[in-house]
């Protein structure tokens, strides 16, 4: 016999959203449930109407089985569908899983209301007991409920299966910028209610401290019974249900025979309001109950007195204008795919509360249930997106009633799911799908069931920023560049706050500009911030030997963002799919294990909570830069960092200071009147244990220059001769490559993608071709001229090395032709003896650093093994400089050390690899380094920008034609 559900082919019917499915609602049903995680029988058929055979292998729920062993692998596009068919059509060969196990239900639950909720299921779920069809559900990201009361008898078992169709006309609405997997991704439960229950629960706590908590009730054996009332206590204060409020139509004041509602309203007094720096919460209980005072059913919730609105171009959170410092944040683990545990949520959100981030976007779907309760304890601010990306079909979907059904049903259902979160201040209609009626009517239900947040989506902005028509309360745009948002902060137009969606893409060596985007954001009346793109690079950990993602087995064989030997971090193409869109899936700002990038520091800066303004009299003003806390949870330390050396430490006592307040603070010594250029840090940390950071984690460390460096002096002349050959190269004893003039890096994702790496590639600026044009003495000095000659253009580089005490020094010039107009670098680059292994520095560190990407290391003096400089982006790339360094020495374990002096601080990078060694491999299982040093010292380097998604760096951190001239000095000791 033919199964209805597959009859009626529901994976090609846009119009039907699901059949069977309850209602989503906001009601806790955790206490008493009984999971259905673990092994279930799996078989993976190639089409949903394939007939299911008798061999059965295993699968883990939850989990993707695109990473469980089975032929079916993961697949990335960001674009692009992965198959070629039109909406609402989905390709003939469509991977299909289906699981199965017993299903046993508890005899205590006899005469309950027994309930079974898939957490999330890509893309189509049909559900069947004992054989029987129970239900249908779209939407790869919100829970689906069936009730299987009548299918189910409690003390006997039961056959439960599940039957996940990986392709449908639904797949064309989640076209979001991720891997494509398939399978059952969240937890999976059954649990029993009372027929007299809570049918949901709406709560609206407001910073006044007034209380509104609104129930739905049901009653399954049909009308409801006569006297049932609701109760509730909030932390221990006991609430009642309002007189004369229950089971009534507000129009009409008749009685519903089905429907009950009942209003608990209360004022808290001297409320202990919530905000992301201070997230106060309340435990409320809400309880139903019979005629007779037993309770037939409860649910629980965790409370946060906070008002969102928008006030002319502001958006306040408890009347205050917050900036947002938002990320983008997909539900990702590197072995299991989009199947994250509570834990990898929460540390999560850990990294992201200690590198100064207050807001998450959910990209591009409403994200697992648990992430919304610890964004409420830690503190984050949720723009909640729902499950809705049309992007390679946008313009025609939007307006396409077939799918009318599906934009309201995701976004309804996201808003029922999560509208008791403090944390979600605003709603967005999804990303990237054009804009049209469909979005207009998401919108309108949002609008009348929550009116107590604005409400976002990106794809209005087509209609312009300004335009108060459109459904959205936010210009949101994405990678704008900054001079037109402030233009239009400033052109006497704006309507509405200006936080953009996207901005600063993350992708490998990237995220330039960051701290001028904030200086501006700060500096402007409406502009409030954005979200960075994004948190994870998602790279699968998978085995080199076969090609196979690794699984839930993995643990242990990834560190500090380095995969184990033989494994590497697989981004799209690895797994042999034809159509996809390589690295572009990796452009987070942690790798795929966690691990931060150097551009997280940068972010930490520029969101620090305490700045320096300035030095003076011995001291300085420190400001507050938070919205709503004082600095009594905050402790700190004083680093004076010496040209000559030096370094002096002493307490910081910060003074009480409310938000936007500044005070002026003496230091706990005397600056040294010698000494040189003088820098001074604040290493603020947490005094008492945070619930996302125990005492003494760093939160930031602003500097500032104190004292300016001296002018160098050159170097008397004095030693033996420079050795130079006839070639003009340098000879020495501790080099194994001469110093040679470099124009090229190898090119980021941004260089890449944004077009300058073609470009340099057709200038043949890697792969110049050296001529000496003259090689003159002059006692003990050497000047060598030299042209440099590429495709399009030749260099004229000159080189004077002139003996001085214990080394030489290297005065250098170097003249690019107009042909040239924005090369990545101008500098020299040598390489040394093997055993040179640890590099200290005076400059910014200790982390990597570059000419656009700076604000986030502080000057001072920093020591690092030469292996641990190197950042290891998943495609190789440009990596490891370290911006404004004024001094640095290579040492071997024998005492042998090089030191290089700078004429002034300049770009400088210390690798295992050469440029060209990154260029050529696509993953770093395949990179070998270097016994010695390859060094790179830079008169000039070309800034990072965000050119693989957005605007380029800016021109002042470009390398323009002309003349450079740089030089340093090389000495042994």
């Amino acid at each position: 016999m033919t199964d209805p559900l597959v009859a009626v082919r529901p994976w090609e019917a846009p119009e039907v959203t699901s059949w069977g499915r309850l209602p989503m609602n906001a009601v806790d049903r955790r206490s008493g449930a009984l999971p259905l995680d673990g092994d279930w029988r799996f078989q993976l058929l190639p089409a949903p109407d394939a007939p299911v055979g008798g061999a059965w292998a295993t699968a883990h729920v939850p989990g993707a089985w695109t990473v469980q062993d089975t032929d079916d692998l993961p697949q990335y596009t960001n674009v692009r569908m992965p198959f070629p068919e039109f909406p609402p059509h989905s390709p003939a060969t469509n991977p299909t899983g289906v699981y199965e196990r017993e299903l046993d239900v508890p005899a205590a639950w006899a005469g309950r209301r027994i309930v079974l909720q898939v957490g999330a299921a890509e893309s189509v779920l049909l559900v069947h007991v004992d054989g029987r069809p129970v239900g249908v559900s779209k939407d790869s990201h919100l829970a689906a409920e069936f009730d299987l009361t009548a299918f189910v008898s409690p003390g006997e078992r039961s056959v439960l299966r599940l039957t996940v169709v990986k392709w449908s006309d639904a797949t064309h609405i989640e076209d979001q910028d991720h891997w494509w997997h398939g399978g059952i991704t969240r937890s999976v439960l059954l649990y029993a209610t009372d027929p007299l229950r809570l049918a949901d629960v709406t709560v609206r706590a407001r910073r006044d401290g007034e209380l509104r908590v609104d129930c739905l009730v049901r009653d399954d054996r049909g009308a409801l019974p006569g006297g049932w009332y609701v109760t509730a206590d909030l932390d221990g204060m006991l609430l009642a249900q309002d007189a004369g409020f229950d089971r009534r139509n507000a129009e009409d004041d008749r009685v519903s025979d089905f429907l009950g509602e009942a209003r608990i309203h209360a004022v808290v007094p001297e409320v202990r309001t919530w905000n992301a720096e201070e997230p106060e919460l309340y435990g409320l209980t809400v309880r139903l109950h019979r005629a007779d005072g037993t309770v037939a059913d409860t649910s629980y919730h965790r409370v946060g007195f906070r008002d969102v609105e928008i006030v002319g171009r502001d958006l306040l959170v408890n009347g205050e204008r917050v900036f947002v410092r938002g990320v983008n944040r997909h539900d990702f683990h590197p072995l299991t795919g989009r199947t994250v545990s509570y834990d990898d949520m929460r540390a999560d959100l850990v990294v992201l509360k200690r590198f100064g981030f207050n807001a998450i976007r959910t990209s591009h779907y409403p994200n697992d249930p648990a992430l919304y309760d610890l964004a409420d304890e830690l503190g984050f601010y949720i723009v909640d997106e729902a499950d809705i990306e049309s992007h390679d079909h946008a313009h025609e979907i939007a307006d396409d009633p077939r799918y009318l059904n599906a934009f309201v049903d995701r976004v309804s259902r996201m808003v029922l799911r999560d509208k008791n979160h403090p944390s979600v201040i605003i709603w967005s209609l999804g990303n990237e799908s054009d804009y049209g009626a469909n979005h207009d009517a998401a919108a309108g239900w949002v609008r009348r069931h929550d009116p107590t947040r604005p409400l976002q989506y990106e794809g209005a902005a087509k209609r312009g920023w300004a335009d108060p028509d459109v459904a959205s309360d936010i210009a949101c745009p994405m990678y704008a560049p900054l001079e037109d948002c402030v233009a239009h902060a400033l052109s006497g137009e704006q309507t509405k706050p200006l936080i953009q969606c996207e901005y600063s893409h993350a992708m490998g060596n990237s995220n330039g500009t960051l701290a001028d985007h904030w200086a501006a954001i700060e500096s402007t009346p409406g502009l409030q911030g954005g979200f960075i793109w994004e948190f994870w690079d998602h790279g699968i950990l998978q085995r080199v030997s076969d090609g196979r993602p690794v699984g839930r087995t993995g643990a242990g064989l990834y560190d500090n963002g380095v995969a184990a030997p033989g494994h590497r971090w697989a981004y799209g193409g690895d797994f042999g799919e034809a159509l996809h869109d390589g690295a572009f899936v990796a452009d987070g700002i942690v790798f795929p294990d966690r691990t931060p990038k150097p551009a997280m520091y940068e972010h930490r800066e520029v969101a620090a909570p305490v700045r320096i303004r300035c030095f003076r009299h011995e001291g300085v003003v420190l400001a507050n830069h938070q919205h709503f806390r004082g600095l009594d949870w905050l402790t700190g330390t004083w680093e004076l960092a010496l040209a000559d050396g030096r370094t002096l430490t002493g307490p910081a006592r910060l003074p009480q200071l409310r938000p936007g307040e500044t005070a002026a603070v003496p230091l706990p010594f005397a600056v040294p009147a010698d000494g040189g250029e003088a820098w001074l840090t604040l290493r603020v940390t947490v005094a008492e244990d945070q619930a996302w950071a125990p005492a003494g984690t760093e939160v930031c460390a602003p500097g500032i220059r104190i004292r300016a460096a001296h002018a160098p002096e050159r170097p008397v002349a004095a030693g033996p001769a420079v050795e130079v050959d006839r070639e003009g190269l340098l000879r020495h004893p501790l080099l194994t490559a001469a110093p040679t003039l470099s124009l090229w890096r190898a090119p980021t994702d941004n260089d890449e993608l944004g077009g300058m790496a073609s470009r340099w590639r057709a200038w043949g600026l890697d792969r110049l071709v050296r001529k000496v044009v003259s090689v003159r003495r002059d006692g003990g000095s050497v000047a060598v001229v030299a042209q440099y000659a590429g495709t399009v253009g030749v260099v004229r580089h000159r080189q004077e090395f002139t003996p001085v005490e214990g080394g030489v020094r290297v005065d250098e010039s170097a003249e690019l032709p107009e042909e040239f107009s924005d090369v990545a670098r101008v500098g020299s680059v040598f390489e040394t003896v093997a055993g040179l292994d640890v590099l200290d520095w005076f400059g910014q560190g200790p982390w990597e650093s570059y000419p656009d990407r700076a604000a986030g290391a502080p000057v001072g003096h920093h020591r690092l093994p030469v292996d641990e400089l190197f950042t290891p982006y998943l495609r190789p790339q440009e990596s490891g400089g370290r911006h404004g360094v004024r001094r640095f020495t290579l040492s071997a374990p024998d005492a042998t050390v090089l030191a290089v002096e700078l004429d002034e601080p300049r770009q400088v990078c210390v690798s295992r690899y050469r440029a060209e060694d990154l260029t050529a491999v696509t993953h770093h299982d395949e990179l070998v380094p270097r016994a010695g040093c390859v060094v790179h010292i830079d008169a000039a380097h070309r800034g990072l920008g965000t050119a693989s998604c957005g605007p380029d760096t800016f021109p002042s951190y470009l390398v323009a034609p002309g003349v450079h001239r740089w030089s340093w000095t090389l000495r042994v000791r």
